[in-house]
């Protein structure tokens, strides 16, 4: 795909869509004057970052700082330290490195990530900077990681992002700037906010620089972001429609506007999407003779095996789970781990195959599980429903307790970050304890349980890392309604799911045939068409 110069605008941000946010209004100078529409585009999209290093080295930074745009985190810390090593007095070169620890839509940093992500933000204020502008980028980074032993990743997620406020009052005419602070505003929007003012702000800064930035990675991506909501995706779709293309060269690129074609449920799309990020990850770690699976293929492939399975491509959902599992090596981040954990667990659930789902095995992935504990919440969660569906209410209870295991880990030693696993995880207990009670014909209690299991998994929403839950809350407590014969309540619940997750393709049979017994002909009509509509997509590979 070549790059090419293309100007659009977000025609559906209208301030209504955006209300109650702060405008942000672009100041120019002449000493930071930023001539974009002149900075040749690239394969990453078009950065344009001045600093005051050796001249010979601003075009490599510029790429570093899209490839760090564009979460291509090691690619750009080594494009960062090639720089340092042109021009060893270049103070922002660390502080590049430095950014590439620190994952604010991700997971908090491991601690090997930590140490190095301080020691080049200390470097980075030790070589110092040629300018103020560039002192206080240092600053910010390096507000992060002080006292990182002490300080919970929050409140130092909160610091950094308070400095990149400052920095953009200090420089009005510093766009890079307010691109950094829209993602800052992402990773510390409080999880509990139901108005996502945070993301509504973060929007409004990003579609300000839209007009003069058409082809920046960062405002294209985080726009993105800002909008993966489920009554704001739509608001994203312009930009999803054309990220790939600005940055053709980036794995993440390319998968990311599959995060708003899964929201939309344009499930062709989502494929494409997927199977060319594939693709790219695997081309770069080919080159760079990786010898275990990218995470950024793995998180493609989660995305994938959702938009096959909502698709009935079966067979092609199963070649996707085998490529995810054929190596035990793989990155050992927590993108992979939920993957290898999540992959299979849809593989089963979505077909309800409950006896493959009650066997399923732990991952055989070597990765420092520790870290990341709710990725194999969804084995346990996949054992506990399969279980319980078959009727196995000792084994399904064992699996809830391990889910309930999993929680007293995240409870004891929380993951931080701006999302709550915790929670997630305990809407997944509840889910599953409420068919361990059905199958104990326990269903008052089962209902109690399946309704508070969908209302508190509504209030935490998803994480970024996934495409959708493994079997979403509301989607089970219609399941069960359905099963217990008030098909009319069990409709609300289905169609309540499918405005959250459009074109999942079990709440849609679900409510078809609950709205057929409910009496309700022509929706019923409405849903089957739909079904076969969304059965006859074409894998688009």
């Amino acid at each position: 795909m070549t790059s090419k110069k293309i100007r659009w605008a977000l025609c559906p941000l209208t301030a209504l869509a955006l209300a109650g946010s702060p405008a942000v209004v672009a100041q120019q100078d002449a000493e930071h004057q930023h001539d974009h529409d002149n900075a040749a585009p690239s394969d990453l999209g078009t950065v344009h970052f001045p600093i005051s290093c050796d001249a010979g080295v601003h075009a490599d930074f510029d790429r570093a700082t899209a490839l760090l745009h564009s979460f291509g985190y090691e690619l750009s810390g080594d494009a960062f330290r090639a720089v340092a090593a042109r021009d060893p007095r270049c103070g922002m070169a660390w502080w590049g490195v430095a950014m590439t620890y620190y994952h604010p839509l991700w997971a908090p940093p491991s601690p090997e990530e930590l140490t190095a992500g301080r020691e080049a933000a200390q470097r980075a204020s030790s070589i110092g900077a040629g300018t103020e502008r560039e002192r206080a980028y240092i600053d910010a980074i390096a507000a992060f990681y002080a006292d990182a032993d002490k300080t919970p990743h929050g409140a130092r997620a909160g610091a950094y992002r308070d400095r990149m406020e400052a920095l953009t009052k200090r420089f009005p005419d510093d766009s890079e700037a307010r691109i950094f602070l829209a993602l800052a505003l992402l990773g510390t929007a409080p999880a509990n906010d139901a108005s996502l003012a945070q993301q509504r702000r973060a929007g409004e800064i990003l579609n300000a620089e839209l007009a003069s930035q058409p082809q920046h990675p960062g405002v294209v991506h985080y726009l993105i972001h800002s909008f993966d909501y489920p009554e704001l995706a739509d608001l994203a779709l312009p930009a999803a429609r054309v990220y790939a293309e600005i940055a053709p060269a980036s794995p993440h690129a390319q998968h990311m506007p599959s995060h708003i074609f899964t929201r939309l449920g344009l499930w062709p799309e989502s494929i494409r999407s997927n199977l060319d990020s594939e693709a790219s990850a695997n081309a770069i770690a080919a080159k760079k003779k990786l010898n275990a699976t990218p995470f950024d293929a793995l998180h493609a492939l989660d995305y994938l095996e959702y938009a096959y399975l909502q698709t009935g491509q079966l067979d092609e959902a199963k070649k996707v789970m085998e490529r995810a599992l054929r190596n035990a090596a793989v990155d050992p981040t927590f993108a992979a781990g939920y993957a290898v954990a999540a992959i299979p667990a849809r593989y089963a659930l979505e077909q309800r195959a409950w006896k493959d789902a009650a066997s399923l095995a732990e991952p055989k992935a070597v990765l420092p599980w520790d870290r990341f504990p709710y990725a194999l919440a969804s084995t346990h969660f996949a054992r506990a429903i399969g279980a319980a569906r078959l009727g196995d209410a000792t084994a399904a209870k064992s699996a809830v307790e391990a889910i309930a295991g999993v929680r007293a880990q995240l409870e004891a030693k929380p993951i931080g970050g701006p999302y709550d696993w915790t929670q997630q995880v305990e809407a997944m207990r509840l889910a599953a304890a409420a068919w361990v009670a059905h199958a104990q014909r326990n269903d008052d209690e089962a209902l109690d349980l399946a309704r508070r299991a969908a209302d508190l998994q509504d209030r935490v929403g998803k994480h970024p890392v996934t495409p959708g839950e493994l079997l979403p809350a509301r989607e089970l407590l219609a399941d069960l309604l359905a099963e217990l014969g008030r098909d009319a309540e069990a409709l609300v619940e289905y169609e309540a799911t499918l405005r959250s997750n459009p074109g999942r393709l079990n709440a849609l049979r679900g409510a078809a045939r609950s709205a057929a017994k409910a009496g309700k002909a022509s929706r019923a009509r409405e849903l089957e068409d739909a079904i076969a509509s969304q059965l006859g997509v074409s894998s688009g590979g």
